[in-house]
């Protein structure tokens, strides 16, 4: 019995060891806040970064959002269709799109092209012992490799987010009035009225968000890879999944406040 209960209970306090772990490091980053001027005034070591996590990223996020725009206008076409109102598709389109496609998707997208790349790398200089070496020259490890790739991050991701709206949405009404047949001076009027700024910036704020949580995710497993070259992957998938689902849970209780709010 015992046994069964050994076997039962490790995992779940493995899980909430973990969990404690990762918080005292997320309070660590939340302390260095102060510090993130200081990343900012070597400009050379965050475009680095931005350009590695960020533009690194545009060709992937492009392309999933040129596709994204054009199968959500063919989707919603045949339903909207139906009841004579296919004017109210680029308006549906584009908040769909700006609220939760674009940061969603970019997120994934990024997570997939940048933050495994992160993870693999500290997890690398992790276990070839370079980190130590950092530490050993009496330089903070943790502000010289993790800092700047969580502020490249949380700088890119809500820039991404943007592009990937632009073309989106650029693609939906091409799809839309070129194939589908509607109306592009109705569908632009619809969607000049009824879309707003806010619909914008809530993709963008959420996005920041993200970008902080799977920066951190995608740095601290790295971090704290163990096990020689089969830990880096193992650390690399990781990250990638762990990051993914945090995304996901994130974007509800985000999407939930931002409702709360506007009541």
């Amino acid at each position: 019995m015992e046994k069964l209960l050994s076997l039962i209970g490790r995992p779940f306090l493995k899980i909430l060891e973990s969990i404690e772990y990762f918080g005292v490091f997320i309070l660590f980053q939340v302390r260095l806040i102060p510090l993130y001027a200081h990343v900012i005034k070597r400009p050379k070591i965050l475009l680095t970064q931005i350009d590695v996590i960020g533009l690194g990223c545009v060709g992937v996020v492009t392309l999933t959002a040129l596709f994204t725009g054009m199968v959500e206008a063919i989707q919603l076409y045949g339903g909207f269709h139906q009841f004579g109102i296919e004017n109210f598709i680029g308006y549906t389109i584009f908040l769909s799109i700006t609220k939760e496609l674009g940061p969603v998707f970019a997120s994934l997208m990024l997570i997939s092209r940048s933050i495994s790349a992160m993870a693999a790398e500290l997890g690398t200089m992790r276990v070839s012992e370079q980190i130590d070496a950092i530490d050993i020259l009496g330089v903070n490890s943790k502000e010289y490799l993790i800092t700047p790739r969580i502020v490249a991050t949380v700088i890119s991701l809500p820039l991404l987010v943007i592009w990937f709206d632009f073309i989106a949405v650029s693609s939906a009404f091409l799809i839309s009035t070129n194939v589908l047949g509607i109306n592009p001076v109705a569908y632009q009027e619809t969607l000049m009225r009824l879309g707003e700024l806010d619909d914008i910036m809530t993709g963008v704020i959420k996005a920041a968000v993200f970008g902080f949580i799977v920066s951190s995710i995608g740095s601290y497993i790295g971090y704290h890879t163990s096990g020689g070259a089969r830990g880096v992957g193992e650390s690399t998938i990781n990250a990638v999944v762990y990051s993914a689902v945090a995304i996901f849970i994130a974007n509800y209780f985000i999407s939930s406040l931002f409702l709360y709010l506007d009541w």
